[in-house]
């Protein structure tokens, strides 16, 4: 069941654009938010007892989700949900930029999580890549407040759910072609 509702949150936040889209285009989708809602819901029950950064953080983003579309619902504001990929880009930006002046870096903790004794090129190497993430934040936050602010759904749903998704697919692509380039180099 847990594996199923993991799945399920996870296609819904994919295909979160899209939804958006469905229901801002086409009125008799709107209940589709209700569903949305209680996915979020659900998202932040199973979240409840995990610990970390990137668990509280999934908790805060599981009730941002659905707050906004309850708020969406009720108030009749759908352009409220158009307001989730900028909170998304804030809250991971506010994760790993703490994360390089408190602790270990992001990238770091989950480099360990498979190679617990890290190299100190590798522990160099993971902080810059906390840093180049913390960028790509900056940068695809800054894109999608633009989207919402220009209230062009037909540009907000192209960034936000095609444009950035290949965006971070090529940067983490790309930071694995360079780390395995460096492990056959050390």
């Amino acid at each position: 069941m847990r594996a199923a509702l993991r799945l399920l949150n996870g296609i819904a936040l994919l295909a979160w654009p899209l939804l958006v889209w469905l229901a801002l285009t086409y009125p008799h989708w709107r209940t589709l938010l209700l569903v949305l809602a209680v996915l979020f819901v659900l998202r932040g029950w199973s979240l409840r007892k995990s610990h970390g950064a990137l668990a509280r953080g999934g908790l805060l983003l599981a009730l941002v989700g659905s707050l906004l579309c309850l708020a969406s619902l009720v108030l009749r504001q759908q352009h409220l949900l158009l307001w989730y990929p900028v909170v998304v880009n804030a809250l991971m930006l506010l994760l790993f930029g703490t994360s390089l002046w408190r602790g270990m870096p992001l990238v770091e903790r989950i480099a360990r999580l498979r190679e617990p004794q890290l190299p100190p090129r590798a522990v160099r190497y993971t902080r810059h890549v906390t840093q180049v993430w913390c960028l790509f934040f900056v940068f695809n936050g800054s894109v999608a407040l633009m989207t919402c602010l220009r209230a062009d759904l037909a540009l907000w749903t192209l960034w936000n759910g095609c444009i950035s998704y290949l965006l971070m697919g090529m940067l983490m692509g790309g930071e694995w072609l360079l780390r395995q380039r460096m492990r056959k180099q050390a």
